[in-house]
């Protein structure tokens, strides 16, 4: 069996392809723009490119794999709409035409809950959510679009699946938690709204289990083809699992905050200012996306996912912060070197 795993070398990707090579019978090759030594000391061979790059993608998949796991997308929370529909909405076009002309015969897409996220927050809605009319921001906006192609591709001979992990992280995260410490650490990080709305998020391993699981299931006929599922652990107070991070961080907790409705103006006059400005990097500090991410419940069914693919997290979150703090890998060396805000 032969699997291609797009992005391989970044942080899901990386335990994917661990999760995958714990079957002797999987050969697992990764695609991304650049060369992983942490790969090639697990001796997964990389084949460098772009998935923007039909031409790229063309010349990868002659190759001849039975399956792709496309990881690899552009995540952010501000930028050139042209630049996330061209790695997101156009690189998965790309890799799918390819795929079905090479003889591909799964896809496992890592989709995210955000591309059902529209104004208002939600309580353990399941996977009937509808897409909403508006994205507050092109990263959910494309991995909407995005999703809607890997399903829409699903047939007999080229079965497809998303899974939408939420919040992910662990060892290796060098996005979600490393970015929440580095504002904590530098005085900045205000709690928004009144703390006590509540989320789902997943252990990394967790999340790639579930992707390997869902591969695995990926058979004529079977109800996962052609499906998207929502993955998490919780629901947990956001704010309180910020707090036990930063505790086992040393770093100081907020001790101030900001109105949601107050949160969400703002960001909406900095998208503005930014608009108008032609300011694309760096990202302003703070969008309406961010400020309803930080301030709304968002935590979905895991019903669907339990059922289907047989999946039920065995790491807990405690005994994920365990492991995470308890390796020089974890995100201390993350931080930034700026000094401590007074």
């Amino acid at each position: 069996m032969r699997i291609l795993v797009t992005g391989g070398g970044g942080f899901l990707g990386t335990w994917i392809i661990k999760e995958l090579l714990k079957n002797p019978s999987y050969m697992v090759t990764n695609f991304s723009r650049n060369s992983y030594e942490h790969l090639e000391d697990m001796g997964v061979p990389t084949i460098r490119g772009d998935v923007g790059n039909v031409d790229d993608v063309e010349r990868a998949l002659t190759q001849g794999f039975d399956a792709i796991f496309h990881v690899a997308s552009l995540v952010g929370m501000w930028g050139k709409a042209e630049v996330f529909d061209r790695i997101n909405i156009t690189g998965t076009e790309n890799l799918l035409n390819s795929a079905q002309r090479h003889g591909v015969k799964r896809f496992v897409y890592t989709g995210s809950p955000s591309s059902v996220f529209g104004r208002g927050g939600h309580q353990g809605a399941d996977e009937t959510l509808p897409y909403p009319k508006e994205h507050l921001g092109h990263y959910p906006r494309t991995k909407a679009a995005a999703e809607q192609l890997v399903l829409a591709a699903n047939s007999p001979n080229f079965m497809t699946v998303s899974l939408r992990p939420h919040l992910i992280w662990g060892p290796g995260d060098e996005n979600l938690l490393p970015r929440v410490m580095d504002q904590a650490r530098l005085g900045k990080l205000k709690v928004i709204g009144n703390g006590e709305n509540q989320v789902d998020v997943i252990y990394v391993e967790e999340a790639a289990r579930a992707h390997v699981l869902a591969f695995e299931k990926l058979t004529a006929g079977s109800p996962v083809a052609g499906q998207a599922y929502f993955l998490g652990q919780g629901p947990v107070k956001l704010w309180d699992f910020i707090e036990q991070v930063l505790r086992l961080a040393e770093i100081p907790t907020p001790d101030n905050s900001l109105g949601l409705k107050t949160a969400v103006a703002l960001g909406w006059a900095f998208e503005k200012i930014w608009k108008m400005a032609g300011i694309f990097s760096p990202e302003p500090p703070v969008t309406r996306f961010v400020a309803l991410n930080m301030g709304t419940d968002h935590w979905f069914s895991h019903a669907k996912v339990e059922r289907d693919l047989c999946w039920k997290a065995e790491i807990t979150i405690e005994e994920g912060l365990k492991r995470l703090f308890a390796k020089r890998e974890g995100y201390r060396h993350l931080l930034v070197t700026a000094p401590q805000a007074k």
